[in-house]
């Protein structure tokens, strides 16, 4: 009796946070930080996967911003010379290298991009990796996905950061330090309806790094895993994904994710989450009280199906309170 008066009083205490932070687009950790800590990041060498577009092209440029070295990955080399050409600061554009890298071609071949990125900038290292490469299918139930959509997701998702970190690890131990910076998702924390298997391997991804940076923090290892929810990104066309949907989601800007992504590195923090509502305070139910998060994912999981399969809002209030139209 107690145990459920202590969980009523609780659950009574985070909603009434989570409305008072309705406008947040972080962790309460995260945005307490407010601003990166630029030390820690000027005249870095930083290599970029997935530099290409989105998210990882608008990391590429606000770190060039603070005096970073750069080193931009993405399986089409002309996509990131466009990018290049767009990158300014302090060691930009001469300090901007470009290294294609396609994830999925085996530790032989990803063993020679990892020599290739330690010998830029007068063989000096890479300081960090910010492994922002990424592969999502169209949203499909956990029983429709087919062989060759699991494989490729895992392929990119995990296999190859998982790869390239374990080759690059070892220089980074040699100078006794490094810092692994994992853009993975808010999929990665809570159950994602109607995403299974993009869920799957952002759970297998946190997991992973997470057990690495226990296992090699007193080496200098550091790791930061960045779990954004929805967020505005571009095609190569330039039109942005929810544009493209039709529909009305709330998203966080590519600009702000990167930003928020930035500020977590430079201080160190082990986690961080980036999103509005309702997904944020789905998060911490999930994470801080289990059988209320799954029960509420449980509770709109057909929906959000539904929803998607309808070009719709999956990350509507409305899937849990609203009422069916018929």
């Amino acid at each position: 009796m107690l145990t459920l008066v202590l969980s009523s009083l609780f659950l009574s205490f985070f909603i009434a946070i989570s409305f008072k932070f309705l406008k947040a687009d972080g962790d309460f950790t995260l945005l307490s930080k407010k601003h990166v800590k630029r030390e820690e990041i000027e005249d870095k060498v930083i290599w970029i996967t997935g530099a290409s577009r989105g998210i990882g092209e608008v990391l590429a440029k606000k770190l060039a911003s603070l005096g970073a070295k750069l080193i931009i990955s993405a399986r089409n080399e002309a996509e990131l010379q466009h990018v290049k050409k767009q990158i300014t600061g302090k060691h930009a554009p001469h300090d901007v290298m470009i290294l294609p890298l396609d994830l999925t071609l085996g530790e032989d071949y990803l063993r020679e991009a990892v020599e290739k990125a330690e010998s830029f900038f007068g063989g000096s290292g890479v300081d960090y990796m910010f492994h922002n490469a990424a592969f999502e299918r169209p949203k499909t139930t956990a029983l429709d996905v087919t062989e060759e959509s699991l494989k490729a997701t895992f392929d990119v998702n995990v296999m190859g950061p998982i790869s390239l970190t374990r080759l690059l690890a070892p220089y980074m131990l040699k100078r006794g330090r490094g810092h692994f910076v994992v853009m993975s998702s808010a999929a990665g924390k809570a159950p994602a309806p109607g995403q299974a298997v993009y869920s799957a391997s952002k759970f297998a991804v946190n997991g992973y790094f997470h057990t690495l940076r226990s296992e090699l923090c007193l080496k200098g290892i550091k790791v930061t895993i960045v779990c954004p929810g929805p967020v505005v990104t571009s095609t190569s066309s330039g039109a942005s994904v929810s544009d493209q949907k039709g529909s009305v989601e709330k998203r966080v800007s590519s600009e702000r994710c990167a930003e928020l992504a930035i500020i977590a590195a430079s201080h160190g923090l082990k986690e961080a989450w980036i999103s509005y509502q309702p997904v944020l305070a789905v998060m911490y139910l999930v994470q801080y009280m289990p059988t209320v998060g799954y029960w509420l994912m449980d509770k709109i999981g057909a929906k959000r199906i539904e929803a998607a399969a309808q070009k719709g809002n999956t990350y509507s209030m409305s899937l849990l309170f609203g009422k069916k139209k018929e």
